[in-house]
Parts: structure tokens; C-alpha cells; sequence
């Protein structure tokens, strides 16, 4: 269960309901094995054991089912576990799910590998909690353990960056999205419209923004070692062309 902290953004279930078919299209779900296999095949873990880090509706965590591993799925969203346990049932999968704050969750030297995929690391408006949750995830991996981030990364933001934009959702309805970068290109303030006929439902929200040196020095902090980083799931290099910042780091086998 989620520790007593003042509520954040991400406690809203309005969002993750209202914009669910946006977030966690069909699409995305079919593309998940894909995304997947890619990810062993950079990471190579020492095991079977693995832990989707902000699970969400558990594309990654069911996919990893498929293969053969036994999944801890970790997100502080009750809505979207409800999501994940149904896909797993379609799917005939069995996965543990743990509705806890990724902030509180630790199980030590549990996991052959840790994943924490589309952009779900960088919420916490102090960057101190998103390294104390890399710690967690170190502390959870076995020695020779490895960690997987993706996200959108800093360079690929600056280069592609816009005030506002929108899109028309698969129901009809319009999404206009607002953003603004602030404290220095550290962070991002969003604001989200959803127009439905005469009604418009806003949702504001803010994360963190990473370049690939900024994580690797926050990964290197948590303890990880051999920290390579990549501008795709397929392994291409992070360089200017990058369209995402993929993170690969392990866990020393000598640690404790």
C-alpha cells in the first residue's frame, strides 16, 4: 500500500482513466513484446526474476510472463493494477502485483533484472527521491543484477520541443497539450486539456527531465557500475539522432 505522503499528480485516477485509450493505446500493448525482447537483448540479466517498476496496466510485465520470468509488478496506481491483472488473466500469466510507491518499494538481492519503462522515472519534484528510488532498485537487484531505464531524454526534448500541440484521441475527443520548461531545463510543466464536445476536463502535471550524463551520474551515485547508454531500445547509439535515452546498468557481483 502507498506510504502517507501528500497527494501528487499521479494519485489523480481521473487521469489515468480519462486518458487511458491515449496512454496505453493498443498499439502500445501489441508493441510491447517487441520492446521487450529488445531489452533482454541489451541487458542479457543473470536470471529469471524481474521487477516492472511503475508497472502501470503491466504491457512489459506480461510480456516478460511470456518468457519465462517470474514478475513483480510495482505502481502506486490501484486503477491501473486493475488493468494489469485483467491482461494477465487474457493472457493465462501468473504476476505478483504490488501497489506501493516506488519510493518504498524494496526487496533485497530479489531481482535478476529491474525495468522501468516509457518515461516512468522523474516524477518527484525532488530529484533526491528519484535517486533514493535507484537505490531501492540497486538494493533489490542480486549482485551481477542489471537495470534498464527509457525515457525521453533531455537532448531529444530540447531538439524537438513544443509549447503546444494536440491530438484527436480514437473516441473523438481533443487532447491539447501545454508544456513549459523551468528551474533551468531541469524540469517540465505540462497541462493537459481534454475537450469532450462543450466540456474541457485540465490536467497538470510535472516530471523530471534527464540528459543521458545526468542520468548516468545518478545511476553511478545508487552504486551501478558498467552504465552504458543507448538512443534506442534496439541498441543504437545515443548521439544526435537519438529518439529516446535508454540506460543499461548492473549491480557489482561483489555487492552487498
Amino acid at each position: 500500500m502507498p506510504s502517507r505522503r501528500k497527494k501528487e499528480w499521479f494519485d489523480n485516477d481521473s487521469f489515468w482513466r480519462e486518458l487511458y485509450s491515449f496512454l496505453f493505446s493498443e498499439e502500445r500493448f501489441t508493441a510491447a513484446a517487441g520492446q521487450v525482447a529488445q531489452a533482454l537483448a541489451l541487458t542479457k540479466p543473470p536470471g529469471k526474476t524481474a521487477l516492472d517498476l511503475c508497472c502501470g496496466p503491466g504491457r512489459c510485465s506480461v510480456a516478460l510472463a511470456k518468457r519465462g520470468f517470474r514478475v513483480t509488478g510495482v505502481d502506486r496506481t490501484r486503477f491501473l493494477l486493475n488493468k494489469a491483472r485483467a491482461k494477465a488473466r487474457a493472457a493465462h500469466v501468473k504476476i505478483e502485483w504490488v501497489r506501493e510507491d516506488m519510493r518504498d518499494f524494496i526487496r533485497p538481492n530479489s531481482f535478476a533484472l529491474a525495468l522501468s519503462m516509457f518515461t516512468s522515472f522523474g516524477y518527484f519534484e525532488d530529484r533526491q527521491e528519484d535517486l533514493a528510488v535507484l537505490r531501492n532498485v540497486f538494493r533489490s537487484l542480486h549482485p551481477g543484477g542489471v537495470l534498464l531505464i527509457e525515457l525521453l531524454g533531455k537532448e531529444r526534448l530540447a531538439k524537438v520541443f513544443q509549447s503546444t500541440s494536440s491530438t484527436f484521441l480514437p473516441d473523438g475527443n481533443l487532447l491539447v497539450e501545454r508544456r513549459e520548461v523551468f528551474d533551468d531545463w531541469t524540469r517540465i510543466r505540462n497541462e493537459w486539456l481534454l475537450i469532450q464536445g462543450h466540456r474541457v476536463k485540465r490536467f497538470r502535471f510535472q516530471n523530471n527531465v534527464y540528459s543521458g550524463l545526468e542520468l548516468r551520474n545518478c545511476l553511478e551515485l545508487a552504486g551501478f557500475a558498467a552504465v552504458r547508454l543507448y538512443g534506442s531500445l534496439a541498441g543504437e547509439p545515443y548521439g544526435p539522432n537519438a529518439e529516446r535515452l535508454v540506460a543499461v546498468a548492473r549491480k557489482p557481483r561483489l555487492s552487498t
